[in-house]
């Protein structure tokens, strides 16, 4: 795919969302941390509805150190992995106030030493909070970096390293919340709403869903 493809895909999902966020809801980058940690292997929305419960009481790293490990397991028991995720997250708000002053630290490294935390988190907290120009590479960014042709890669780290290389400068800071909400509403796993979808004329797949939706 060429430089001018790439630009218009990215002109077009900017004129349709010129502002695209994330949909986990949080009040501060704390919560957004602990909100991406729960995120793993789960929809958005289960982790919006569990982080109600104890985000207003609850949303720092002392107040989830008062709810302690059984009292936040309850509360996100609704999402999978709950019991190695609310052990994660109880370390990780004590290293944060013995090493952090409380605070979400802005490295990578930093990042990445907190316990639940893995490339693609810190990634996210990177770009969402810190407004740094780094790609969090889920499963629907794989999906649409292959697909279309944009960033073909076999692996995650492949896929977030071509994505660097070959989005447009001044479309990266957004460029992951673009792909992501793509992926999770027009270019969906099963079968893709190319009919629906403002870039399909750019797109490279071969096997594009036509407008009766029969493939």
């Amino acid at each position: 795919m060429n430089l001018d493809t790439r630009k218009e895909i990215f002109r077009r999902l900017q004129a349709a969302n010129p502002q695209p966020r994330t949909e986990l809801e949080y009040g501060d980058t704390f919560q957004l941390l602990i909100a991406v940690i729960l995120s793993a292997q789960a929809t958005d929305r289960s982790v919006n509805l569990a982080t109600r419960q104890f985000f207003p009481e609850h949303g720092t790293p002392q107040g989830l150190l008062d709810l302690g490990e059984e009292g936040l397991a309850q509360a996100i028991r609704t999402i999978g992995l709950y019991k190695t995720k609310a052990r994660n997250i109880i370390k990780t708000c004590a290293i944060l106030i013995e090493s952090h002053g409380g605070q979400v630290p802005e490295s990578r490294e930093a990042l990445e030493a907190l316990p639940g935390v893995g490339r693609k988190t810190a990634n996210v907290i990177l770009n969402t909070a810190f407004a740094q120009p780094v790609m969090a590479v889920d499963t629907h960014i794989f999906r649409v970096s292959n697909r279309t042709g944009l960033a073909p890669g076999k692996t995650v780290l492949a896929v977030e390293r071509a994505l660097m290389k070959r989005v447009p400068p001044e479309y990266l800071l957004n460029a992951h919340h673009w792909l992501i909400l793509h992926g999770r509403y027009l270019c969906v796993a099963r079968k893709p709403k190319c009919p629906e979808c403002g870039i399909a004329d750019l797109c490279e797949y071969r096997h594009k869903t036509p407008a009766s939706g029969i493939p």
